[in-house]
């Protein structure tokens, strides 16, 4: 339609209708004039709206799911993050109450031996291929820490300080090959040395080759001069295994270490050393024998009826006559019985007869 000046002219003609009926119809209100027609443009365009709006409305959806999705989206991410943060929150929580457990040992351990020890923490452990058993301590020269130091925990000896630098300090597990410590056993104080063999127990020889020595004996370190590299007392393992005697000098001794060497974390370095030897002191209470469980069962004695019939139940099936024998112990008893002398039949039985065998003639 061309822009003419007659198509203005109706344009604005209808605005001008339009306007006119909008205010009829408001001023009307219910018998607005113009309600027929309303009624019948709803009769005729109702249904056309209808199925317009049908056709629209999973567009629309979709459009709004579009942008409803991306604040889902968000609100996920964010549950997820608060997720994770309650996850590590909760990991972080448990690793502490392990690690104050562990402290709280390590200190009963030094409090029972009066060794001054400084904490560590174990941060590294040993290169693969070195073939060595050693973990990295994050203490060093700073926190007065020396070569040949004796490192324990609280279950036992760890090992000894081999390189320290000015944080962190190397330690030598004793587990290593190359780790020999001075034991002494409990009890006996049999002497020996304990070496290590990786992930199998500790092999020890015993200096008394005849030394008396069973499973589950204990020992501890022996010490050394100075008490380096190791501090006495130190809890070190239980007998698992023992060679018999061959007539050796020494005598092999398999002790099964008190420390896990591969779930190591809160360590202590000794810095200062007791006063005395605390010999067995350190070492842990033994559990006690579990207590013997005895069971006492009393009789209700039976009745008096029931008493004899009790009795009778209970003889042997083989004490007990059976049917037919019964009147056998009678019999015999009679046929063993001596019977008395027959009497003569014209003697009377009522007069008395002489000692001598002779009738009395008295009348």
């Amino acid at each position: 339609m061309r822009d003419t000046r007659e198509s203005r002219l109706l344009l604005v003609l209808l605005v001008a209708i339009a306007f006119a009926l909008i205010t009829v119809d408001i001023r009307g209100g219910q018998e607005s004039p113009v309600d027929g027609a309303r009624q019948a443009a709803a009769a005729v365009f109702g249904p056309v709206e209808n199925g317009v709006a049908a056709a629209v409305d999973p567009i629309g959806n979709a459009i709004g799911a579009v942008r409803d999705s991306g604040e889902r989206h968000t609100r996920i991410a964010a549950l997820e993050k608060e997720n994770a943060e309650l996850k590590a929150k909760l990991g972080s929580d448990d690793r502490n109450r392990n690690r104050l457990r562990e402290l709280d040992s390590l200190l009963k351990t030094a409090g029972a031996g009066q060794y001054g020890v400084k904490g560590a923490q174990v941060i590294a452990i040993g290169a693969a291929q070195g073939f060595s058993w050693t973990v990295t301590i994050d203490v060093g020269a700073r926190d007065g820490i020396r070569r040949d130091m004796t490192v324990l925990n609280g279950a036992g000896l760890v090992g000894r300080v081999t390189t320290v630098g000015p944080s962190t300090s190397t330690v030598l597990l004793a587990n290593d090959p190359d780790f020999t410590v001075g034991t002494r056993m409990e009890k006996t104080d049999e002497l020996g040395f304990a070496t290590g063999q990786g992930d199998r127990p500790l092999l020890v020889q015993l200096l008394n080759g005849k030394a008396k020595v069973k499973a589950g004996d204990r020992l501890v370190t022996f010490g050394s001069r100075a008490d380096k590299p190791f501090v006495p007392g130190v809890p070190v393992g239980e007998v698992v295994r023992v060679d018999p005697a061959g007539g050796g000098l020494t005598r092999n001794v398999y002790v099964r270490p008190y420390v896990g060497f591969t779930k190591l974390d809160i360590v202590g370095v000794v810095v200062q050393a007791p006063r005395s030897d605390p010999r067995d002191t350190v070492l842990p209470q033994k559990p006690k024998p579990a207590p013997t469980v005895t069971v006492t069962v009393t009789a209700k004695p039976p009745a008096e009826g029931e008493q004899a019939q009790g009795e009778k139940a209970d003889r042997p099936l083989q004490d007990q006559p059976l049917a037919g024998e019964a009147e056998k112990p009678a019999q015999d008893q009679a046929r063993q019985q001596p019977q008395d002398p027959p009497q003569n039949e014209n003697q009377p039985q009522d007069q008395p007869q002489d000692p001598n065998g002779q009738e009395d003639a008295t009348p």
